[in-house]
């Protein structure tokens, strides 16, 4: 039995946090890591800013529909079980990915908090209308008044949805265990979350690399998909 799943077994309310290390198992590139985005010389932080959408809206369209959508890509054993664990009624998720995956894992209804939003939720800035997301790749422009269409996700220089955050804030209050996986945890407000948690709470982080986490949390180097394969659902 591995020290996650003992973990796991032992707690009543679980939080998950998450990020793109999740969902690097399903082909998507963590753009932190070495080998991903922000390691190609560019500079994400403006091309996912809300100044680049208003400011330079093709540059910003171009750079999302060629780095960031991976549609074809499918849940991994990760988010099959935390979403296992939602259904069970003993976890909660909260993600910083917008690639949607947890979501198609088919969690329980009101357990997945999708933090930084979702990539395949597009909305026209200037009518309001929702629009399905192929018709996004196709045309940055809404085909009924000619708006720029935008995914609903927190760029660079935008704030987090309120009603999100009480929601995250809630789950890590309510929790006795807290498992980080496939994060840096250098993004705030979502690594600020953990300041919420109970005197009591026991905190996990699961990742190929040591990560900063508070003292008292067990630290797991590791390839996240050995660790969640073992754990029993």
């Amino acid at each position: 039995m591995t020290k996650l799943n003992d973990l796991i077994q032992h707690a009543r309310q679980i939080v998950f946090m998450t990020g793109a290390g999740v969902s690097t198992a399903s082909g998507i590139p963590d753009y932190r890591s070495k080998n991903g985005l922000y390691s190609h010389g560019q500079t994400p932080e403006y091309l996912l800013s809300h100044d680049c959408l208003v400011n330079e809206p093709e540059v910003y369209y171009d750079f999302v529909i060629h780095n960031l959508f991976y549609p074809d890509a499918q849940p991994n054993i990760i988010h099959q079980k935390m979403a296992a664990l939602t259904r069970e009624g003993r976890a909660t998720i909260i993600t910083q990915n917008i690639d949607g995956l947890h979501a198609q894992a088919d969690p329980a209804p009101d357990s997945l908090i999708e933090f930084h939003g979702n990539l395949y939720n597009i909305v026209c800035q200037k009518c309001g209308q929702k629009v399905d997301w192929h018709e996004y790749l196709k045309d940055m422009h809404h085909r009924n008044c000619g708006g720029i269409l935008r995914s609903q996700i927190v760029l660079y220089g935008e704030g987090i949805d309120q009603q999100k955050l009480e929601h995250s804030i809630q789950a890590i209050q309510a929790a006795d265990l807290i498992v980080v996986v496939g994060t840096s945890f250098v993004v705030y407000p979502f690594a600020g979350l953990l300041q919420y948690r109970r005197l009591d709470a026991q905190i996990a982080a699961v990742n190929k690399e040591p990560i900063q986490v508070p003292p008292q949390t067990t630290m797991i180097v590791n390839d996240a998909v050995q660790e969640f394969a073992q754990v029993k659902v």
